[in-house]
This record gives C-alpha cells, sequence and structure tokens, in this order.
C-alpha cells in the first residue's frame, strides 16, 4: 500500500512538473513572438506630398529612434507591440500601431504643413526636342558673318562729302590671301557640316531600322554603305526617300546571302523573293 501511495505521489508530481513546464515555454514563447523584432521604413513627405522632409525624428514607443534623411527616408527597428510617432519642429504626429501597419516596408507619411525642402517630386516633365530646321537657323545666325563670307573684289563707297570712291577696306582685303583661304574653307566646312547634318536627320538609324528590320551590326554596315548625298536627300519627298531606303535594303539582304556560305533552302528562297521585289 505505501509503495502504491508513493506511486501516485510521484505521478501527480510529474504531471504537475510537466504542466508547469509547458505553461512556462508557451508563455515564454508568446512574449517572444510580441516582442519579435522587424524594421519599418518609409519617407515622409509634407502637407503637397511633393517635398521630402528631412530631420524628421521617428521615435518608437520602446525608446529607439532615427532620424529621416534628406531624402525623407527612415529605417527604425521595432518590436510587433511598440507604436510609432513622428516628431517635426517639436510637434508629434498620433502614434501608429506597428500591427496596424499594412506594409513595414513602405510606411510613408504625410506631414499637415509645407515644408520648403532642396528636393522636391517633379510632376511630369515634356522635353521638345528642336528640329533640324531651327537648329540650322540657330547656326546660320551664330555663323553669319562666316556664311556670308565672299572674295573681296573692288567697291565702291560714298565719302562723308558725298565723293564716290573705291572702298579701300576692299582693296586691303583683297590682298589678305591667308585671311580670305582661311574664312573661305570654314565657310565651306560649315556649309558641308549643315548638308551632313541634313542628311543624318532624314537617314538616322531609328528611321532606318523600322523601314529595313535590319539591327545591331548588320544596321551600322548598312548605314555606311548606303548613306545617301545631300543632294538627294535634299530633293527627295518622302515616297522616294523611304523607296530608296527599302530597295537598299534589299540588295544588302542579297549582298549578305552572298556571303560565300553555302544557302539553305529557305535563304535562296529570300534571295529569290528579294530579286523580285527589286525587279
Amino acid at each position: 500500500m505505501l509503495a502504491l501511495f508513493l506511486l501516485q505521489l510521484i505521478s501527480q508530481a510529474l504531471r504537475s512538473f510537466f504542466t508547469i513546464t509547458f505553461l512556462s515555454l508557451f508563455f515564454i514563447l508568446s512574449a517572444n513572438t510580441l516582442c519579435a523584432q522587424v524594421t519599418v521604413t518609409g519617407t515622409v513627405f509634407d502637407s503637397a506630398k511633393r517635398n521630402y522632409v528631412e530631420n524628421v525624428r521617428v521615435l518608437s514607443s520602446s525608446g529607439a529612434f532615427v532620424i529621416t534623411d534628406s531624402m525623407g527616408n527612415y529605417k527604425i527597428p521595432v518590436s510587433l507591440k511598440d507604436s510609432l510617432s513622428f516628431i517635426y519642429n517639436n510637434k508629434p504626429t498620433q502614434k501608429f500601431a506597428v500591427q496596424q501597419i499594412a506594409n513595414l516596408n513602405q510606411f510613408d507619411i504625410m506631414l499637415h504643413m509645407p515644408v520648403k525642402s532642396g528636393i522636391k517630386t517633379l510632376e511630369e516633365v515634356v522635353v521638345f526636342s528642336k528640329t533640324h530646321q531651327q537648329i540650322a537657323a540657330e547656326n546660320r545666325d551664330l555663323y553669319e558673318g562666316y556664311f556670308n563670307f565672299k572674295k573681296p573684289t573692288i567697291k565702291t563707297s560714298v565719302g562723308p562729302g558725298g565723293a564716290v570712291g573705291a572702298d579701300l577696306t576692299e582693296i586691303i582685303n583683297m590682298f589678305r590671301f591667308r585671311r580670305n583661304k582661311q574664312l573661305a574653307a570654314f565657310r565651306d566646312r560649315l556649309e558641308q557640316q549643315e548638308e551632313d547634318g541634313y542628311v543624318n536627320y532624314r537617314f538616322n538609324k531609328n528611321f532606318v531600322g523600322r523601314i529595313t528590320q535590319l539591327k545591331g551590326a548588320e544596321l551600322d554596315s548598312f548605314m555606311v554603305r548606303y548613306i545617301p548625298s545631300y543632294e538627294f536627300a535634299s530633293m527627295a519627298d518622302e515616297v522616294t526617300f523611304n523607296k530608296y531606303i527599302l530597295n537598299s535594303s534589299y540588295a544588302f539582304k542579297i549582298e549578305l546571302l552572298n556571303s560565300g556560305k553555302p544557302l539553305t533552302a529557305e535563304e535562296i528562297k529570300m534571295k529569290r523573293d528579294l530579286w523580285k521585289k527589286i525587279n
């Protein structure tokens, strides 16, 4: 009987021990879960939601705090049972419970006050590029004296008393051979640059690539080999110019197929189709 009684006491003690241990572990794990560390990040804006606000003190209820940077960004470690408040110019916001924050990685807030900042978010910006005609006109105005240069000749001028005589400046310039040669060369170079610019404006890579469907090194090679003259580019209408590019691309693709390697049946058919399009 005594042995049975001792066994019952031991059994009850063990049950109590396991119960207490289980409850202790449960409460420890629950406490750890509640105190688990997470990180909240976000950006602070002003009332217009266009200016970033720096030097905002982000404070957690557990005592941790950080300061927003020049872009209004912050990053603060907190526990799930914490709450956050934002303090700017000694004015705190309401408290935000961490457990109620939907997105911990982007908790952006807006202060109810306008703030001047050196860095702002921009609304939509539309950039207009100048046309070739505008660029050429500006270039003509800038170098007007050089574009209008003509070889000096004997000219007449009217003196203060109304007498007509030879223009001495022009006579002197006639014998400034080096100057005249340099000015004429510079004028020719400006005119050539203007013509090259117009050809590149019409025969540009984006436009040619859309018509020919060429890409990469093949398109680069085509652009060099088939660049049109200024006379053709300036005189041809849109249909004629586009047809020149298209027919040139057919000839170029035939050359690629005639590169010396054996042709497949598909490549032979392609070559025949290209010849038909040209002829």
